[in-house]
């Protein structure tokens, strides 16, 4: 493997709410990464003969640590990116309950399936692959890592992190979590280095396969070398959920999710209503209720528990969504609230909703990773579903409506990965999270997830008697 020398190179964590430096990371030099990668293949080894019972204690240990280091994930969390305090507790504690149901249901997803077949028996293995390299995003720092892993590695796989460099430290906090659980040393570890290392590492025969969430540009880079290496690749890309609201909806609950749709994470999230198409009827009382909600939100200290919105993780893309509010009002969009940097240290932008956002406008064309909602006015529900699927991407939908049959044959018709009925998009390790179109391939969490990198191995037996 060839690795271009980064010695001079580093990444580094700054506090998004102060602008206040907190530490970099110098990246791995040449030696160091293929030292990473020695005691990695060799503890995929001793992984992928333990038996079932060991990895399912193994991993009711991790979900311990993970609970009992929640004060420290949780500070690193918000530290580092800006997340709320209570929603970095959350994001923890939904990573620890993820791997417990994994140690729950992971034994019988992955038994072998036995097949009926005259005069042999017959029955199909999920053996592990090897090595997974996972390149993570900022924005869930310790979620999106679990979400990813924890059914790869159940399956007997190691698992190397890239993560975003803004969150090294929740990236090293994550793997000493696993180094306390009792995993074999090395199994997951850190990649901490720039583009062309993380290529060669795809590339590397060690490595068997590559997920990554993140953007479509990084998605296209990196499905590209690991097809040139003839290797498998997961990739969940960005998202411009639509939040379709009928005239039969409740409008109160639909406001109340949407708020929480759009504004969690200080909107920073893939998974998440991006685009508002409101039925004609209902769309005045809907948007007053809506702007006045979002009005009430608590900008300020992530610390803070009365805070709804913290900082936007960086000052880069602060700027680049401001730009992208700036161009789609001068597109012909309407401003309704918000639409400004917050002066002062920290990286704030104001709770922020357009209207009169059509196809052409950069609020309804790209992804909005930020607190901007954009809204669009349609005359009917063949004309949300035409908006809707208005878009490169595919990742999740919502419907709201008081008739569950109908959104249920909407649903069949939105082209994206999965719609939430009278609800808000979001991921639970029951069910499969992924998109289509520009949002990526694959699926992560559930059965796909579990069986998802392994080598799925038809055994024929036919008797000689």
């Amino acid at each position: 493997m060839t690795i271009t020398p980064i010695s001079t190179h580093k990444a580094t964590s700054r506090n998004p709410s102060t602008g206040d430096f907190i530490a970099d990371y110098p990246f791995q030099t040449p030696d160091q990464v293929e030292q990473m990668l020695q005691r990695n293949t060799a503890a995929f080894r001793q992984w992928r003969d333990a038996s079932v019972d060991e990895r399912v204690a193994t991993y009711r240990r991790f979900a311990s640590v993970l609970r009992s280091e929640s004060d420290t994930l949780a500070g690193l969390i918000t530290a580092e990116m800006g997340k709320t305090i209570g929603e970095a507790r959350a994001e923890v504690e939904k990573s620890a309950s993820a791997i417990e149901w994994i140690a729950e249901n992971g034994p019988a997803l992955l038994a072998d399936e036995h097949v009926e077949v005259d005069d042999a028996d017959v029955y199909v293995s999920y053996l592990p692959i090897g090595t997974v390299l996972g390149v993570m995003p900022w924005n869930l720092p310790i979620w999106q890592v679990i979400r990813a892993a924890g059914p790869i590695m159940f399956s007997g796989n190691g698992f190397i992190l890239k993560h975003a460099p803004n969150v090294m430290g929740s990236a090293y906090a994550l793997q000493a979590a696993y180094e306390a659980a009792g995993f074999p040393e090395g199994l997951f570890a850190n990649l901490n280095a720039d583009n062309d290392t993380t290529a060669g590492v795809i590339e590397d025969p060690r490595v068997a396969a590559v997920t990554l969430t993140g953007s479509t540009r990084a998605g296209s880079a990196v499905a590209g070398t690991a097809g040139r290496a003839l290797k498998k690749s997961l990739l969940e890309l960005g998202g411009s959920d639509a939040f379709i609201v009928l005239a039969d909806a409740d409008i109160d609950a639909a406001v109340e999710a949407g708020i929480k749709a759009r504004f969690s994470n200080t909107g920073q999230v893939c998974l998440a209503a991006k685009r508002f198409l409101l039925e004609e009827p209902i769309a005045e009382e809907f948007l007053s209720k809506f702007v006045a909600a979002a009005r009430a939100l608590t900008v300020g200290d992530p610390l803070d528990p009365s805070t709804f919105l913290g900082p936007m993780a960086r000052a880069d893309l602060r700027d680049e969504l401001h730009g992208q509010v700036q161009r789609t009002i001068d597109a012909g969009a309407t401003l309704l609230l918000g639409g400004h940097k917050i002066d002062g240290p920290g990286n704030f932008y104001e709770p922020t909703i357009l209207t009169g956002v059509t196809p052409g406008m950069a609020a309804f064309d790209e992804e909005t990773f930020g607190p901007v909602a954009a809204v669009t006015v349609v005359d009917d529900l063949e004309h949300a579903i035409a908006l809707a699927n208005t878009s490169d991407y595919g990742l999740s939908g919502n419907v709201w409506t008081n008739d569950i049959a109908k959104a249920q044959q909407i649903a069949r018709r939105l082209e994206t990965g999965g719609v939430f009925i009278n609800g808000f998009s979001a991921s639970n390790p029951r069910v499969p999270v992924g998109g289509v179109k520009n949002s990526g391939y694959g699926r992560e969490l559930s059965h796909f997830g579990i069986r998802e990198f392994t080598n799925a191995q038809t055994v024929w037996a036919t008797s000689t008697k």
